[in-house]
C-alpha cells in the first residue's frame, strides 16, 4: 500500500501541482477519482487526469485500482483510445465501438491509420505525431469515414502525450465524441433560417444578408448593382380555381425555373406566397438588367403543367439600383416593391424605379430604410387607448398603438411607416415588438393591482405568416403574459386576401386562449360569408360609420343593424371613433357593448394613462 500511495501522490502533485487535500488512504482517492469523473462526465481535462496512469504503473497497482480504471474507461459516454509509440491501438473502449462500428478485438494492436479515416490524411495524421512529441491537441469537427463500413459522420476529439514513471513518452491518449447527429441539427436549423421550405430557395434572411454583404463590400465605390422584386399576377385566382395545393407546386416550379436561367454570384430568393427576388450583385453595365428580365420573362413563356394541367403565368417585376434608388436593403426592397406595383397597374410587365411612381414624400423613404434601427434601438413607443364597457362605465380593457419618436424628424405618425413596412416586410420585426411590449407593460400593471387586457393589430402578413402563432407563444413565454389579458385585432381585407390561410392561422391562435376582434367591420363586402365560421370574440365597427351617425341616418341603421348581427351570432360589439356625448348614448341605446374614441380619451403613453385612470369618471372597476 505505501508503494501505491506514493506512486498516487506523486501522479497528483504533477498534475495538480499539491497533494493537499489528498485522502490519505487509497480506496478513499480511488472513490473521490470515480465520484468526480461521474460528476462531470463532460469535463475532458478531469478524464484526462483520471486516466493518464501509465500501463508500468498500472502492473504495479492493485486489483482495485485497475478496477476503477476500466468502469471509468468502459462507462464512458464518449470514445477513449491509447496508442503506443508505433501508433497502434492499446485502449478501446465501448464508447470507441458504438462510434465506429469496430469491435475492442479488432481494433487493438492495428495501426491509427487502418481504421479511422482521419488519420490517413497527412494534415490530420499530427494527432498522433505531435501528441508523440508531447503537445495536447484539439481536434473539431472532424469528418470520419469508417473503413469497410463506409459509415460517416464528424467528432471532435481531445489528444494529449502518456508518459511512463520516469516521465519518458510511452504513447498516447484520446478521448473522442461522436458530434454527427449535433452537426445534422445544426445544418438542419441553419437551413430552415436561411432557405425558404417550399422551393429550397434562400429566403428574406438569406437575401438581406447577401443584399447587405454586397453593399459593405462595395465600400462606398458606388459600384451598381440591382435588386429585382416580382410578383405573379392573379395568383390569387390560381389558388381560388386550383387550391393551395396545386398553387404551391406551381411557386416550386418556378423557383427551379428561376435558378435554371440565373447564376452566381446573382441570388434567386422567395420572399413569400407568390413574391420573388432576384440580386444582381455584379452588373457590367445598366443595359444587362434587360437582359437578365428577358431571360426570366422567357422562362415564364411556357406554360406549367400542374398535376397535368398547363397554366400561364405572367408576372410584374420592379427594379432598383444601388446607389441610386436606396443605399440599404430597406431602402431598396422598398423602392423595388414600388416599381413593381407601379409594373402591375400599368401592365408593362417591368419598371425601373423613379420617384415619381411613389406617392410618399422623400422623407416617408429615408424613415423606412431607418425603421429597421428604430426597432432594434427602442426610437418607438405605444400610446393605449381605453375602451369602455357601456352598461358599467368603467375602462374594461385597452388598445395599444405603436408611436416613432425620430431623433431628427421628432414624433412620426404611424401612417407614415406602418403601411411601407407591411410591404417591405419589417412588419414582422415590428409586430414582435409590439407584442412584446404591449405584454410587459399589461404584466407591469397586474403587478401593481391593475387589471388592463391589452388590444394589438395584426397585419395582412402576420395573419398569413404560419410560424406567428409560434412566435407568439414564445413572446408569451418570455413576457410571462397571460393569453386571457392579450386581444389580437385583425381586419377583413387580411383576411380577404387569402381566407383560407387566415382562417387556419386564426382558428390556431384561438386554441392558444387568445382573445380576436375583427377590426374595421363594414368596410369590406364578403366578410359576412366568413363570420360564422371565424372563431373570434368581437367585432369592432369602422369609425367612419360611427362618426357619421349623428348627421346620417343610413350610417345609423348600418352600426344598428350589425351590433344586432354579432348579438345574434354570439359576439360582442366594439364602436370606434366616439366623439361625441351624443354619439355615446345612442349606441348605448342600440346595446352597442364597448366604445372608444377621442370623447373618452385620445390614445395616451403609460404614465398619463395611469393618472387619467385615477382621475377620469371613466375609471377601472
Amino acid at each position: 500500500m505505501d508503494k501505491i500511495h506514493s506512486l498516487l501522490l506523486r501522479q497528483i502533485k504533477r498534475y495538480f501541482g499539491s497533494t493537499d487535500p489528498l485522502p490519505k488512504e487509497c480506496p478513499d482517492f480511488i472513490n473521490a477519482v470515480n465520484n468526480a469523473y461521474l460528476q462531470f462526465d463532460s469535463d475532458r481535462s478531469m478524464l484526462e487526469r483520471s486516466l493518464e496512469l501509465s500501463s508500468q504503473e498500472l502492473i504495479h497497482a492493485s486489483s482495485h485500482m485497475r478496477a476503477a480504471y476500466e468502469r471509468i474507461v468502459n462507462s464512458s459516454v464518449d470514445g477513449i483510445f491509447a496508442f503506443d509509440r508505433d501508433c497502434r491501438y492499446t485502449v478501446w473502449n465501448p464508447g470507441m465501438e458504438r462510434i465506429t462500428g469496430v469491435s475492442e478485438d479488432k481494433a487493438l494492436g492495428k495501426g491509427a491509420f487502418d481504421i479511422f479515416s482521419p488519420f490517413q490524411e497527412t494534415a490530420e495524421s499530427r494527432f498522433f505525431s505531435e501528441t508523440l512529441a508531447g503537445k495536447t491537441i484539439v481536434a473539431e469537427e472532424k469528418l470520419y469515414t469508417i473503413s469497410g463500413t463506409g459509415k460517416q459522420g464528424f467528432f471532435e476529439g481531445h489528444f494529449s502525450p502518456l508518459r511512463d514513471e520516469s516521465g519518458d513518452i510511452m504513447g498516447g491518449l484520446a478521448i473522442i465524441r461522436d458530434i454527427t447527429e449535433r452537426k445534422r441539427a445544426e445544418e438542419t436549423i441553419q437551413h430552415m433560417a436561411f432557405y425558404d421550405t417550399l422551393t429550397e430557395l434562400p429566403n428574406r434572411n438569406m437575401l438581406y444578408d447577401r443584399l447587405l454583404n454586397a453593399i459593405r463590400t462595395d465600400s462606398g465605390r458606388g459600384k451598381p448593382m440591382a435588386l429585382l422584386l416580382m410578383d405573379l399576377d392573379h395568383f390569387k385566382e390560381i389558388n381560388d380555381t386550383m387550391g393551395h395545393h396545386r398553387g404551391d407546386l406551381l411557386l416550386k416550379e418556378l423557383g427551379s425555373r428561376l435558378k435554371c436561367v440565373l447564376f452566381a454570384p446573382d441570388t434567386v430568393a422567395r420572399l413569400g406566397g407568390d413574391e420573388f427576388t432576384v440580386l444582381l450583385p455584379r452588373l457590367a453595365k445598366l443595359e444587362d438588367i434587360h437582359v437578365v428580365i428577358q431571360k426570366i420573362q422567357d422562362a415564364l413563356k411556357s406554360p406549367f403543367m400542374i398535376e397535368g394541367q398547363p397554366v400561364e403565368v405572367e408576372a410584374s417585376i420592379g427594379v432598383a439600383l444601388y446607389p441610386d434608388h436606396g443605399e440599404n436593403p430597406d431602402s431598396l426592397l422598398q423602392r423595388a416593391d414600388v416599381a413593381m406595383y407601379r409594373a402591375k397597374e400599368t401592365g408593362s410587365g417591368y419598371l425601373i424605379y423613379d420617384v415619381k411612381f411613389d406617392e410618399h414624400s422623400p422623407r416617408r423613404l429615408a424613415l423606412i430604410g431607418e425603421l429597421r434601427q428604430a426597432i432594434e434601438k427602442d426610437q418607438l413607443f405605444l400610446h393605449y387607448q381605453p375602451k369602455i364597457n357601456l352598461k358599467t362605465k368603467y375602462v374594461i380593457g385597452v388598445e395599444a398603438l405603436v408611436r416613432w419618436q425620430h431623433p431628427k424628424y421628432g414624433f412620426v405618425p404611424p401612417d407614415e411607416f406602418i403601411l411601407s413596412a407591411e410591404q417591405t416586410g419589417l412588419i414582422h420585426p415590428l409586430a414582435r415588438w409590439v407584442l412584446k411590449t404591449a405584454m410587459r407593460q399589461s404584466q407591469a400593471w397586474r403587478q401593481t393591482g391593475l387589471n388592463l387586457p391589452v388590444s394589438v393589430n395584426l397585419s395582412a402578413r402576420n395573419l398569413h405568416d404560419s410560424q406567428f402563432p409560434d412566435h407568439l407563444a414564445e413572446l408569451l413565454k418570455i413576457t410571462g403574459g397571460m393569453p386571457e389579458q392579450l386581444e389580437l385585432e385583425i381586419t377583413e381585407s387580411a383576411i380577404m386576401a387569402d381566407p383560407q390561410r387566415a382562417l387556419e392561422i386564426i382558428t390556431r391562435l384561438r386554441t392558444m386562449g387568445l382573445r380576436l376582434a375583427l377590426d374595421d367591420f363594414g368596410i369590406g363586402y364578403s366578410s359576412l360569408a366568413y363570420l360564422k365560421k371565424l372563431p373570434v370574440n368581437t367585432i369592432k365597427i369602422d369609425k367612419s360609420f360611427v362618426i357619421d351617425m349623428a348627421k346620417d341616418e343610413d350610417a345609423a341603421v348600418i352600426v344598428l343593424s350589425t351590433i344586432n348581427l354579432a348579438h345574434n351570432l354570439g359576439l360582442k360589439v366594439v364602436a370606434e371613433g366616439v366623439e361625441t356625448e351624443k354619439i355615446l348614448d345612442k349606441l348605448s341605446t342600440f346595446g352597442c357593448d364597448e366604445a372608444q374614441g377621442y370623447y373618452m380619451s385620445k390614445p395616451l403613453p403609460v404614465d398619463a394613462l395611469t393618472r387619467w385612470l385615477k382621475e377620469s369618471p371613466w375609471r377601472l372597476k
